[in-house]
């Protein structure tokens, strides 16, 4: 019994004692975990935050904003905007929106002259069979100039030289790789030559004229000459007449440039191309009508205009895209291009009012032809004085326009028996010569001061030529036209010799005596006017 009863004694003792050691050892083993525990917890504290940044180094400060233009330096760059003067200031190297898109606009209107308007006034004047083949001789020339312009035209025309170590011949020729395939010509303003439109603008500009200047030479030599010929020719007669002679008139540098050239060698004006684009192709036209001789039949079978209502639109046309001739070429929408639109009006009106009437007198009846002859003649008349002469000079320089070239379409054309077709000499070799002459006439220097400018006029001495008080010019300009146009007419006309000769024996000149009586519509370009 004590020993059942010891047991059940000790029994309760060493479960006490078992579950006492197992609360200690879970205490010791709970310790250990915890010790175990704290350098994984530093660890995971160590990836789950990160260590701090290294302090910054102190920012840098921010650059200076780019100053603000004053208010004093755009109010003097628009001044000179509308003054068409080149700016100095935060709108120097930009193009001026209202003057770049006038100019684009007369650049335009220029090639409306030539397509379709010298196209159909011509095209009216030959006879039917022969329609087409001055409107492929215009479109012809009109594509293979603006070639010869891109690949050199423009920079043997505008090329300007260096101030140092310019060549002996700067003066008459531009510098030929400048800006041949038109480099560099892009939409700033090259301000030798423009204030505010923009160079790839005024290159495209002058092109047009380049273009009408070989296009008007088809006149003289109309149904008669090929058109392989007249393309070959027209190639080498512009690298050596109109491209030298635009320099010459119109270069930075060029030697008769009295306007912008302070050292001009004989100092003159041409405000839109009356030796440039109606001399050297007027006199040029006499000479290749006289080496081709008299169409068949000439004098003796009639040779009327087919179609004078084609002549009349084609005038209409010459008439509007001559706005963009003289007024542009004050190469600004400012007063002066005003003054050259308001001259090139009264000019042109007077003229073929003027001719009219000397038809009336002389023939008994005004035609429509002679209208339009008087039109053009004066638009060709004021084309160099468009922008140097007044109004009332403009109203005497057109009823000259008309007086003068009617003599020499009629009279003189009669007794001396030359076969000019459409009266290319006449009108454009007569009349660009008289416009030439009478430009040193009736300049006025109150009109346009840049005829007395003290930057380019002053050191050239064409400052010198006016008198400052009444405006108008003394007659050493006079004297120096006069040697300008006697050297465009040599130019002209020895140059259009030699090459005309050399186009002959290469290729010939003219078509057979079948294929010039069928028309050269048919046989040179397949097909005709009128199919009907």
């Amino acid at each position: 019994m004590e020993a059942r009863g010891q047991r059940r004694t000790i029994r309760p003792n060493l479960t006490i004692m078992i579950r006492t050691h197992f609360r200690k050892l879970s205490a010791v083993l709970a310790a250990a975990i915890a010790l175990a525990a704290i350098p994984l917890a530093n660890s995971a504290y160590a990836q789950e935050t990160p260590a701090p940044a290294p302090a910054a180094e102190a920012p840098a400060e921010p650059a200076a904003a780019p100053a603000e233009p004053s208010p004093a330096d755009v109010a003097k760059d628009t001044l000179a905007y509308f003054n068409n003067v080149a700016p100095t200031g935060p709108l120097s190297g930009l193009p001026g929106p209202g003057h770049n898109g006038f100019l684009m606009v007369c650049a335009a209107l220029v090639l409306f002259m030539t397509l379709p308007g010298l196209a159909l006034f011509y095209g009216g004047l030959v006879r039917q069979k022969n329609v087409l083949s001055v409107m492929a001789q215009c479109l012809g020339l009109a594509g293979m100039v603006t070639i010869m312009w891109y690949i050199f035209g423009y920079s043997m025309v505008f090329g300007e030289h260096p101030a140092e170590g310019a060549p002996s011949w700067a003066g008459i020729f531009g510098d030929f790789g400048k800006y041949a395939f038109l480099k560099d010509v892009g939409g700033a303003p090259n301000t030798n030559y423009t204030a505010w439109p923009s160079h790839s603008t005024f290159a495209m500009y002058q092109l047009m004229f380049a273009i009408i200047t070989p296009a008007l030479i088809v006149g003289a030599i109309a149904e008669r000459m090929k058109f392989a010929a007249i393309m070959a020719f027209c190639a080498i007669w512009m690298v050596a007449v109109y491209f030298p002679m635009a320099h010459m008139v119109w270069g930075f540098d060029g030697v008769f440039n009295g306007v912008w050239n302070g050292g001009a060698k004989i100092p003159s004006i041409d405000f839109a191309g009356g030796t440039v684009v109606h001399m050297t192709s007027g006199w040029s036209a006499l000479i290749l009508c006289l080496l081709l001789g008299k169409r068949r039949g000439f004098g003796k079978v009639p040779m009327q205009p087919h179609s004078l209502v084609l002549c009349m639109v084609g005038t209409g046309m010459l008439w509007v895209g001559w706005y963009g001739f003289n007024a542009g070429s004050a190469l600004a929408a400012d007063g002066l291009a005003s003054q050259a639109f308001m001259t090139t009006t009264l000019a042109a009106a007077v003229a073929a009012f003027s001719w009219g009437l000397i038809e009336r007198l002389f023939k008994g009846k005004v035609s429509v032809l002679g209208l339009c002859s008087g039109a053009v003649a004066g638009l060709v008349v004021i084309t160099p004085g468009a922008g140097f002469v007044t109004a009332s000079s403009a109203v005497i320089i057109g009823v000259l326009a008309a007086v003068v070239p009617y003599f020499f379409c009629t009279v003189v054309k009669s007794k001396l028996g030359y076969d000019d077709s459409l009266d290319t000499f006449g009108i454009h070799g007569v009349g660009g010569t008289l416009g030439a002459l009478l430009t040193a006439v009736f300049a006025d220097c109150k009109v346009n001061p840049n005829l007395v400018s003290d930057a380019y006029a002053k050191v050239n001495g064409m400052q010198a030529m006016f008198n400052l008080e009444t405006g108008k010019a003394s007659s050493a300009l006079l004297v120096n036209h006069v040697k300008v146009v006697v050297i465009t007419i040599v130019l002209s006309t020895v140059a259009t010799a030699v090459i005309g000769l050399v186009v002959k024996l290469v290729i010939g000149l003219r078509p057979t005596e079948e294929v010039e009586e069928s028309g050269l519509d048919l046989s040179e370009h397949g097909e005709g006017g009128y199919e009907h």
